[in-house]
């Protein structure tokens, strides 16, 4: 009999994502992107290129490792439902009489909600990913870690593209130059469920849902309650670095040490001149006395 914990983690595991939770992935989605500059305004003059903007911020990781699989990219077009919903959340957030959805979504219980339904979603995204990329290349794992990533942060990327046909990309918001929080904690997720589904990874498969995402909906919400921009990652990774890359510094202070002992010779070179020069004028004053 599976005790109380695994009957919990299995639940959880076979739990649909559709309606409400890909529900709340729209919205969230959907709302950051009218956050931006001028997106009320191209949505009213150009809604056609306003809702392309929302399907790409919405389905985003699945076109990119659609793309990186070779499969065609409108691959998401297929599923109608899925579509429709995400067009329709994008429909009353932009054109809602007296912006209500706007401001029900101002309050931040509703906020809550939303983004911890959202980061659950992440989780079985990048476990799609990583089982889709299995079917293709068996244990390849480097593949598989790659489009788990993909699919659960990859509309990051694909929105940085659709700024730059937009012509309003910046350098300092390339994902791959300066990874984000999102970003960094779905690679760790995709490194994880790729060596568990490898069988490298001692665990069984609903328990590292469930743990994980705990981990992943209580950092977003302490997050935004704290109205901090991410939960730093900086001492996981300078302990990272300083396993694999340590090494460098060590023969930094090796080649120092080199370059300090020359120098010291030199300078007892240097030293040893002005009594050499000093010997040399006593015996031209000798000489000049014999004379």
């Amino acid at each position: 009999m599976d005790s109380p914990w695994d009957e919990l983690t299995l639940a959880f595991s076979h739990m649909s994502m559709f309606p409400f939770f890909d529900v709340a992935h729209y919205l969230v989605s959907v709302m950051a992107m009218k956050r931006r500059a001028g997106a009320g305004a191209v949505a009213r003059k150009n809604p056609v290129s306003s809702w392309l903007t929302a399907m790409l911020h919405c389905f985003g990781g699945g076109i990119l490792s659609c793309v990186l699989l070779a499969e065609p990219p409108l691959k998401f077009l297929t599923n109608h439902t899925n579509v429709l919903l995400a067009s329709s959340i994008w429909y009353i957030v932009f054109f809602c009489p007296c912006d209500l959805v706007s401001q029900a979504y101002a309050f931040l219980p509703v906020q809550l909600l939303a983004s911890g339904m959202k980061e659950v979603t992440r989780t079985w995204k990048i476990i799609g990913g990583v089982t889709h990329a299995n079917s293709y290349y068996k244990n390849g794992w480097i593949v598989m870690i790659a489009i788990g990533w993909a699919r659960g942060a990859g509309g990051a990327i694909i929105t940085n593209f659709e700024l730059l046909l937009k012509g309003d990309w910046k350098p300092q918001s390339n994902e791959w130059l300066k990874m984000s929080y999102p970003s960094k904690i779905t690679l760790l997720g995709s490194v994880i469920f790729t060596f568990q589904h490898t069988n490298h990874l001692a665990i069984s498969k609903h328990n590292l849902m469930f743990l994980y995402t705990l981990f992943i909906v209580t950092a977003k919400i302490t997050m935004m309650m704290t109205e901090a921009s991410s939960v730093t990652l900086a001492p996981f990774e300078d302990m990272l670095s300083q396993m694999l890359f340590g090494w460098q510094k060590q023969f930094a202070w090796c080649e120092k040490e080199s370059q300090t002992k020359p120098s010291s010779n030199g300078a007892g070179s240097v030293a040893s001149k002005p009594t050499a020069d000093s010997s040399e004028n006593v015996k031209k004053k000798h000489s000049k006395k014999t004379e």
